[in-house]
């Protein structure tokens, strides 16, 4: 039976850990027998801010080196992007390259991506961008691997190699896609639709040290030990939650994956190769589950949006500012897509009927300032 997910152990991010480790969880897949003398092979990570490896929110540059130099030893030109939040310039990427620690890739043959251009693309096929705008460098290449960093996230429970697509749209417009598709199960489809449309070759994710708690920036780094690999990356992601304790409620990505097809009704259902018992963290913190009160609605009429509206403020986590930490830097009213928070009194204040809960002020808050909260009978039905 053909193996939608592999997971092997890899205890720390030593170069010879790192490259045992990918060469087991790529083999199931056929290793790298796929790629030819010549051929550009983009690898997409999660760039997400300028953030060092230590603090668990990039993919980490050991995992990108030691995968670099196995490509290159095949002939194979590598290119390494993403498009972090924020300006899609030069100026404002190379700094993310700096921190995150990206230009170690180059001195093992990696090219970083340079062109900061972009293209409007049309997918027909698509259940939601049917018509998008993405970064141009992905057209140079032959063959995509999606290598994720595993992390909680505000608004989707869990990032990984599904919400890894959101960085081929230029970080510029990124504010912009979170108000086209304010719905939760639109903006999961979305990012599926991403995916279907670039085909990555291979998803690999980083879970040797992932992040729990505010994440995907603001979180504490948890070590789980491990690295996953798939062809499929709602499959993979599949399982990723099941090791931080995720259920496909939780992650509307997963719902919208079941919903399509994609995944089955269980990561005990899946074919992995290797043993995932041992990563298993029941007591990973996670992130307040978004309510699937998107995708299954109360009914039509009055009645039926009384009862959808109540059930959305009920069950929905929204941002809440920690005033004891914010430094009034108003960082979260600029980056806001719906324009929904305004400074008063060097504070954050949020209009809660304007907010579309997309959490790009938690994502993109310096300080951490900006919390998750979880009302009260979402709680309770959580327990």
């Amino acid at each position: 039976m053909a193996v939608d997910v592999s997971i092997v152990p890899c205890g720390s991010y030593d170069e010879d850990v790192c490259r045992e480790a990918l060469t087991k969880a790529l083999a199931p897949f056929g290793g790298l027998d796929w790629v030819t003398e010549g051929m550009c092979v983009v690898i997409k990570v999660n760039l997400v801010s300028a953030m060092k490896p230590e603090q668990a929110a990039t993919t980490h540059p050991t995992l990108l080196c030691e995968l670099t130099k196995m490509l290159v030893s095949r002939g194979a030109h590598v290119v390494l992007g993403d498009s972090p939040g924020g300006l899609y310039t030069s100026s404002h990427v190379n700094h993310v390259y700096d921190l995150s620690g990206m230009h170690d890739c180059e001195a093992v043959g990696a090219e970083l991506n340079q062109d900061f251009s972009q293209k409007d693309a049309s997918f027909p096929e698509a259940v939601c961008a049917k018509k998008f705008t993405y970064t141009s460098y992905l057209d140079r290449a032959d063959a995509i691997i999606d290598f994720c960093k595993l992390k909680t996230h505000g608004m989707m429970g869990l990032t990984n190699a599904v919400k890894n697509y959101f960085g081929v749209v230029p970080g510029t417009m990124k504010p912009e896609y979170h108000y086209k598709y304010p719905q939760i199960a639109d903006f999961s489809n979305m990012l599926i639709d991403l995916g279907l449309y670039f085909k990555p070759r291979i998803c690999i994710c980083d879970a040797v040290v992932g992040m729990e708690g505010n994440g995907p920036t603001q979180g504490s780094p948890r070590k789980i030990g491990c690295i996953l690999a798939a062809e499929s990356a709602s499959k993979l992601d599949l399982l990723a939650a099941k090791l931080i304790g995720l259920k496909i409620d939780d992650v509307p990505t997963l719902q919208a994956a079941r919903v399509r097809g994609l995944i089955p009704d269980s990561a005990e259902e899946l074919e992995i190769a290797g043993d995932a018992a041992p990563f298993l963290i029941p007591d990973f913190k996670t992130m307040p589950a978004q309510s699937s009160v998107f995708f299954h609605k109360a009914g039509t009429g009055v009645i039926g949006k009384i009862v959808d509206t109540f059930l959305f403020r009920a069950l929905t986590p929204c941002p809440k500012v920690k005033k004891n930490e914010c430094i009034g830097c108003g960082k979260c009213a600029k980056i806001c897509p719906a324009k929904a928070i305004t400074m008063q009194n060097k504070l954050p204040v949020i209009d809660r009927k304007a907010c579309i809960h997309c959490f790009c002020c938690q994502e993109f808050c310096p300080k951490g300032a900006m919390g998750v909260y979880r009302p009260a009978i979402a709680r309770l039905l959580n327990k």
